[in-house]
Parts: C-alpha cells; structure tokens; sequence
C-alpha cells in the first residue's frame, strides 16, 4: 500500500516545501517558529531552536522523495503532534487559556501535524484499514481547524478585514466575513463527509489565493519581515495540507467506489 495510492497527487509536494520554508526561516534567525513558544529562559534554547529547524528542513525535503517519503511525514506528524502541540502549545494554551487567539495558534500547528499524518498513511507499507482510519483522523483534525480558522475571522475582525486588498470589491469586510464562513463551512463538511472533497479543494484554492493577494504583496513591501515571512511559510504548508486532504478524499472515494 503505498506510493501507488498517492500517484497523481500533487499536495504532498507543496506541503513539504512549506515545512521546509519554516525550517529555513528558523535557520536564518536562530530561532523557533513563530507557531512554536519555547521560553526565552528555557536551557539551551538558541541550540534546540537550530535543531529544530534543521530536523524540520531535513523532514520536508524528505517529505519530497518517494524513498523517504513514509519517513519525512512519520517524523512531521510526531515532531508536530507530541512536541509543538502538546509541550509547546500546551504549555502556553495553560497560561492564556482565554484568548482565542492561542487556539488559533494550535489549530495551525495541529493542521500541519494532520497533513503529515494523511501523507504517512498514504505511503506506508501498512494495513488498508490502519491506513483509513489514519487518515480519517488526519481529515477530522483537519475540519476542526478549519471551524478554528473560521472563528478567528469574527473574533478578530478588526485584524482579518484590513488585511484584504482594497482595490478587491465589494469591501474588506465583506472578504474577511466570507472567508470566515467559508473556512467554517469548509470544516462542516470534512467532518461530516457531505462535499468534503470539494470543500477541501475551494480551502486549498483559498489559502493559495491569501498568498498572492495578502502574503505575497506585504512581503513585497517589507521583505526583511521575520513574521510576514513566516506567515508565508505557513501559508504554503497550510495550503499543501489542505491539498493533502483533498487528495486523501479523492483516494477515498475511488476506494468506495
């Protein structure tokens, strides 16, 4: 079971070059994605920090090629899944537990540990059935982090609105209430399976849209920006999970059928 079930698809690709992306701009500064909350006091931060980066630049180019593909996602899914969300994220979700903004924050660190997750189960050498439920997980967590993404539209509307182009009619509110909902939609449907592939791949056209019409021009306007930098990033690796996904629902369907 294996690289066979993944021939055609395409997200895995850019899902890996995103988290290669993070891994690079954690290399450049020295320090822990933004998406990831290490202590300043924590012991030998700066040196961890270098490792981390470089285990994530080593595990999206694995990612990228098929003999160590099945290695590259199994090491993303439990670096990202036992490390950034549980003892990363856990720990600071404990200290600003009423801020919406840190589920937030989880639900992007959860999305990309989802995809590596789906791409495991669709390269491994596994049972099909370990292999379905694998990715049925990996498309759960996924829609719950879309609901996630959604809410924060509303949440944090004087934020989301002004980052839409003004030029782009009808308005800026208009844009940040619709990819709310869609975002909100988007993660009903992967959950309950009604038009979730298609949902999946209006998400994945989505996020790539945010990166020619939010990301890429703020980038362009100020390049030596960590954090505009980092959005990019993890816009890129948001974008492949979610292509990861539509795939994975493709697979799904052909095996129904």
């Amino acid at each position: 079971m294996t690289a066979k079930k993944a021939t055609g698809a395409f997200g895995w690709r850019v899902y890996g070059l995103g988290v290669m992306a993070l891994g690079v701009l954690c290399l450049a500064w020295g320090t822990f994605d933004t998406g990831q909350p290490v202590p300043k006091d924590f012991p030998c931060r700066d040196v961890l920090a270098y490792v981390a980066a470089a285990f994530m630049l080593v595990a999206g180019a694995a990612v990228e090629w098929r003999r160590t593909v099945v290695w590259g996602a199994a090491g993303l899914t439990a670096y990202y899944a036992l490390i950034v969300v549980i003892l990363m994220n856990g720990h600071a979700a404990l200290g600003h537990f009423a801020e919406y903004g840190t589920y937030e924050s989880l639900a992007e660190q959860v999305a990309i540990a989802a995809g590596g997750l789906i791409v495991y189960a669709a390269n491994a050498r596994i049972d099909a059935a370990l292999a379905a439920r694998l990715t049925r997980v990996g498309q759960l967590a996924f829609g719950v982090c879309a609901l996630v993404f959604g809410g924060a539209h509303f949440v944090y509307m004087n934020f989301t609105a002004p980052l839409v182009p003004k030029w782009l009619p009808p308005s800026q509110v208009f844009w940040a209430y619709a990819t709310g909902l869609g975002h909100i939609a988007a993660g009903v449907a992967i959950l309950t399976g009604v038009r979730a592939r298609l949902a999946a791949i209006i998400l994945t056209a989505m996020y790539a849209s945010f990166t020619l019409l939010v990301h890429g021009p703020m980038l362009a306007a100020n390049p030596s920006s960590h954090w505009i930098l980092s959005e990019n990033a993890l816009n890129i690796a948001l974008t492949g999970a979610a292509w990861v996904v539509a795939d994975s629902l493709a697979r799904s369907r052909r095996q129904a059928l």
